[in-house]
């Protein structure tokens, strides 16, 4: 995994109030680095020097401590990565490579989950 991984993409915590989780935020330091629609769900990637939160609109955020829903890790080559995974039977979701139209070129990312149903998504912006 060291010859793919970074460190941490981002974080990504689910949200039911957009507004104020922008406002939170902002008021920590925060700037909006990208900010969009998927699947009719609003999505803000909030930056603040290295550190990056992905908020998203969601019904089904917990609204409680544990809220964060992942942790993604930045890859350099996403096939790789998810062969070393898969060898590795990390695979727990039996998940695939998946692309969204975000940023400038893209970005492709799978998810697994941890032993404490944690979920780490493996992340590669085009």
């Amino acid at each position: 995994m060291k010859n793919y991984a970074t460190g941490i993409q981002h974080i990504g915590i689910p949200t039911k109030d957009m507004d104020a989780t922008k406002a939170f935020f902002a008021k920590l330091g925060f700037e909006p680095a990208f900010e969009t629609v998927n699947d009719g769900a609003k999505v803000a990637f909030l930056k603040l020097e290295n550190l990056v939160i992905e908020t998203y609109e969601s019904d089904e955020a917990t609204m409680k401590a544990g809220a964060i829903d992942h942790v993604a890790i930045d890859v350099k080559d996403i096939e790789e990565t998810y062969k070393e995974v898969c060898a590795m039977d990390m695979n727990t979701m039996d998940d695939e490579i998946h692309f969204l139209p975000f940023w400038d070129n893209g970005v492709k990312f799978f998810t697994i989950k941890g032993p404490n149903e944690e979920k780490v998504e493996f992340s590669q912006f085009l």
